[in-house]
């Protein structure tokens, strides 16, 4: 596959010529990406076989844990404790590096929540999650009724507590992928189904606000055709977000730089190796990997 230049910018974060590179396949339905830099190893998430798998260039894949909840999306937080998007518990839960595991988020209000999607942490350890009804169909989840009658984005804070909602019930049709700016001054959020990104400011206590449209048009929101889901942020402030043909590559001011094509639908993408200049781009029934010109931006548990 090739790079797509919508513009020569793109040239300074990828190399045009920089080919997409297969490492493992063989899965399901590839997700949830998360880089280990003191071990060497990306863990992923595999849904529908619900399984949770570990690559590196050591060891190749590896199988952690099955049943795995059908989780999802997974962070460290800056202590390094892993948290992980659960579809068949709709939860969000926390898994210390002794064993012990913790729910930190299961329902709003006194309704179960739908099914946490995707997580990030900020540096003062408030905890972000998405909560689309993914988890609630057949073989992403468990097949049942939504008690919550919306698709919202929460947040839970640095001292823990009940989530709290952030956006408006109407806000998104299904929120899923969402970042930091590199100062975490402002957020990204996505809308799988309405095909958008849209940007918040972040208050001073973590709070978002002014939400406000940042780039529409990702394709049209049909899943088969690849679709806004994981997204990530660079060094540079330029988000990186799956759609149509592979990755979206889209620069602070909203300009579509181009696309980092893959041969299968990507799910969703995380920096990795010694210097965070890989990108490694789980895709349906494969694990991918490509070199950038950027590293990740900075997140609290590099």
């Amino acid at each position: 596959m090739a790079i797509d230049m919508k513009s020569e910018k793109l040239a300074e974060l990828i190399d045009p010529g920089a080919e997409v590179e297969q490492v493992a396949t063989g899965f399901t339905f590839t997700e949830g990406p998360i880089w280990n830099q003191q071990g060497g190893f990306l863990l992923f998430s595999d849904m529908p076989g619900d399984v949770r798998r570990r690559w590196s260039e050591r060891d190749g894949v590896t199988e952690l844990r099955r049943p795995n909840n059908k989780g999802n999306g997974m962070v460290y937080d800056g202590e390094g404790n892993l948290l992980v998007c659960e579809h068949v518990t709709s939860s969000l839960v926390r898994e210390r590096p002794d064993g012990v595991r913790e729910t930190l988020a299961f329902h709003y209000r006194g309704k179960y929540l739908n099914s946490p999607n995707d997580v990030i942490t900020r540096s003062d350890g408030t905890i972000y999650f998405t909560d689309p009804g993914f988890g609630r169909v057949p073989g992403f989840g468990i097949p049942r009724e939504q008690e919550l009658s919306f698709q919202g984005v929460y947040m839970i804070p640095a001292g823990g507590g009940d989530p709290q909602l952030i956006v408006a019930e109407d806000e998104f049709a299904q929120p899923n992928g969402l970042c930091f700016t590199p100062d975490e001054r402002q957020m990204y959020i996505n809308d799988t189904e309405r095909a958008l990104i849209r940007i918040y400011d972040v208050a001073a206590d973590g709070t978002p606000g002014n939400g406000r449209p940042f780039f529409e048009g990702i394709g049209s929101g049909v899943i088969e055709e690849g679709i806004p889901d994981g997204m990530k942020v660079d060094e540079r402030g330029n988000v990186w977000v799956t759609g149509p043909r592979g990755v979206w590559v889209i620069s602070p001011e909203g300009e579509h730089l181009g696309v980092v094509e893959v041969p299968e639908n990507v799910g969703n993408i995380a920096w990795g190796g010694p210097d965070w200049n890989v990108l490694y781009i789980p895709s349906s029934t494969s694990l991918y990997r490509v070199p950038t010109k950027v590293a990740s931006s900075p997140l609290p548990y590099h």
